[in-house]
């Protein structure tokens, strides 16, 4: 299906058309281009015109080019403009204006990505959904969904983050969602902000793009909770609070962590329901809740979409839960992975610990007798000045006492590593290579082990070095 002509991409970007071409997709990743896709060729680590002509072996359409039309052969069809990122905001802005599509916006400092696949899964079955790859929330990510929009979508989902004040405001309105959702405001990013409330002024701008008659979803239960609301009502939109708390219109009065799911009851639209997530966190259950809101004010019907949820499991990286094989030929050589390495702060940080205490062991199974509980912890980073304090401080976590052993990486989780108690320290390492030698002496068979961290900690690698230690299989996969 045509997603841009090159009349229609001229248009949009003001740009101009060299040849006649269809695009069925929009591609800055020559790894993942696609025949049919048109390359946008964005000026960022490595400038995108390097990778022009690789771009073209794959076939039409054309790349778009910027500054340096001779990186496109005169006899191969392409899109000039003056500018690459503008004129994908441009190409953005074009797609978002065509479309009658009801339109959500999500934000806030934890929960983004994987509230945004919950949205994605609850629309699942009620229209065209379109929502944001992997963690596309940024300056060109934003602009990139939107350019991937096609016209007769029915409910799309944008990610919105930030880094920097000013940043979410130009999205938003770039977006103009019906529907705005804030997960959480944490102390993220405060390397950029002086407190949380800067952090929340910062967030609640999303609501600058709201269409007229929008809806505001708020986390109802937080100390800044003021702040958003404040926002809102100034972009005259129609609040729903979500959480614990019993000002909240949709409600969580129960939640119970069960293996491999969590189940509760909740009081939504002033009636009780049961509710369930397939995956294990109160968290998960909480933002649950924001997002039947934001479906229903979407036009979808709600109870589908409480339907849906109860199917739901996190992305990879995010708290996703399977079972390492150990050993294949002995019946029960095998532990639990809680995949939680692609972020990380001291709000995400707490949640994940409480999955972890939650989680049931297995005794005599492995070379140590008892299963243990243990967490393998990478740097949390952008925290700012406090940045050690606020490490340290994770060592008087509640879920901490349930947990037998914690492995620190990176030289911030240094300080977390000095205040545990001396009988909880496991290995404290630089660098993520230290440890990977290790990863068979680290953990065991009938063990339930938690990786956290940012990203640029990069313990993933420790995930990765863990799944090679057998066969993986998806944990809900049992025999019979």
């Amino acid at each position: 299906m045509t997603l841009w002509t090159a009349a229609d991409a001229a248009a949009a970007t003001g740009g101009r058309a060299r040849g006649d071409w269809n695009a069925d997709g929009v591609s800055i990743d020559t790894r993942t281009l696609k025949p049919g896709d048109l390359f946008v060729a964005l000026e960022a680590a490595r400038d995108g015109h390097d990778f022009v002509a690789q771009a073209l072996e794959k076939g039409p359409p054309p790349p778009s080019s910027a500054a340096y039309p001779t990186t496109c052969p005169k006899t191969r069809p392409c899109l000039i403009v003056d500018a690459v990122l503008p004129a994908l905001e441009r190409l953005g802005i074009a797609g978002r204006a065509r479309t009658g599509a009801r339109i959500a916006a999500i934000t806030g400092s934890v929960g983004k990505t994987s509230t945004k696949e919950m949205l994605r899964a609850a629309l699942e079955g009620q229209g065209r959904v379109h929502a944001a790859e992997a963690s596309y929330n940024n300056h060109w990510g934003v602009p990139l969904t939107l350019a991937r929009m096609p016209a007769d979508t029915d409910f799309a989902v944008i990610e919105i983050g930030m880094n920097h004040p000013g940043e979410i405001a130009p999205l938003a309105r770039m977006s103009r969602p019906h529907v705005a959702m804030i997960t959480t405001v944490a102390a993220v990013h405060l390397e950029a902000f002086e407190n949380v409330e800067g952090i929340a002024q910062e967030k609640a701008a999303i609501f600058e793009g709201l269409e007229p008659g929008g809806c505001a979803v708020i986390n109802g239960d937080l100390a800044v909770s003021p702040i958003l609301r404040a926002s809102a009502r100034a972009a005259g939109a129609k609040i729903i609070g979500f959480g614990g708390g019993v000002s909240n219109h949709h409600r969580l009065r129960e939640a119970h962590v069960r293996e491999g799911a969590t189940v509760g009851k909740a009081r939504l639209w002033r009636t009780d329901i049961m509710l369930k997530v397939a995956t294990e966190g109160r968290h998960f259950m909480v933002n649950a809740l924001g997002v039947i809101a934001v479906a229903q004010a979407m036009g979808a019907d709600r109870a589908r979409a409480i339907c849906n949820l109860s199917a739901w499991a996190p992305p990879a990286g995010r708290g996703t839960r399977e079972t390492v094989v150990i050993d294949p030929a002995r019946d029960g050589e095998t532990l639990e992975l809680i995949d939680d390495s692609f972020n990380a702060n001291p709000t995400s940080l707490s949640a994940s610990l409480a999955v972890l205490a939650a989680a049931r062991t297995r005794d005599g199974v492995g070379r140590v007798h008892r299963g243990r509980r243990i967490a393998i912890l990478g740097d949390m980073l952008e925290l700012g000045p406090r940045e050690r304090g606020m490490h340290a401080e994770m060592a008087n976590d509640p879920a901490m006492a349930a947990l037998r052993t914690v492995h620190c990486v990176g030289p911030r989780m240094r300080a977390l590593h000095d205040a545990l108690p001396e009988a909880q320290r496991g290995r404290g390492s630089e660098r993520v290579e230290e440890l990977i030698p290790e990863t068979a002496r680290l953990v065991d068979s009938g063990d339930v082990v938690l990786v956290k961290g940012s990203k640029g900690s990069h313990v993933s690698r420790l995930v990765d070095a863990i799944r090679k230690l057998g066969q993986r299989r998806p944990s809900g996969d049992k025999e019979a």
